[in-house]
């Protein structure tokens, strides 16, 4: 490797001045050109009126050109159903579990509309928890009804068990 040094005045890798050379001064006074507009340091205040399309104060003029905004336009309306879900979803989670698969049908639905309308309907996430409760809920609903059977069958092999159980040491009299 060769040993380089910088241009004199200019440190190594300087990122105001990449090209090396005579460093540029920022309080030195303004090219030619530029002499007769305002800066900040200079404590002179800028005319509105001599640029175009602008009168006093830094009003448009009558007829002149407003500018345009293409700003934000909000977000897309909610899908008519998406709330409808999330209501079922709480709804089965909290209070009666019947309505679980509702939601989660119901929020299937809602959700593949909302994806097919490629970002011109909102609401998907409130749809999407509704359709995650209804989820919940039928999965404890499944769960419920597995546990009362499972009770139920027990509950018949040991009342058949034990009426055998007991004919069997009866006395006679």
């Amino acid at each position: 490797m060769s040993d380089q040094t910088p241009p004199s005045g200019t440190p190594a890798g300087d990122p105001q001045n990449p090209g090396g050379g005579e460093p540029t001064n920022p309080y030195q006074s303004q090219p030619e050109g530029e002499a007769n507009r305002p800066s900040w340091s200079s404590g002179q205040q800028a005319d509105p009126s001599q640029y175009s399309g602008y009168g006093q104060y830094g009003q448009p003029q009558y007829g002149g050109q407003q500018p345009q905004y293409g700003g934000y336009a909000g977000p897309p309306p909610d899908h008519p159903q998406s709330t409808t879900v999330l209501v079922l979803g709480i709804v089965s989670l909290v209070v009666c579990q019947i309505l679980g698969p509702f939601a989660w049908v119901m929020g299937n639905r809602v959700v593949r509309e909302i994806d097919a309308g490629r970002g011109s309907i909102g609401g998907r996430s409130s749809a999407n928890a509704g359709r995650i409760c209804g989820i919940i809920a039928s999965v404890l609903l499944i769960l419920t009804v597995l546990a009362f059977v499972a009770i139920f069958a027990i509950a018949v092999v040991a009342g058949t068990s034990e009426s055998s159980f007991d004919s069997g040491y009866l006395i006679n009299p």
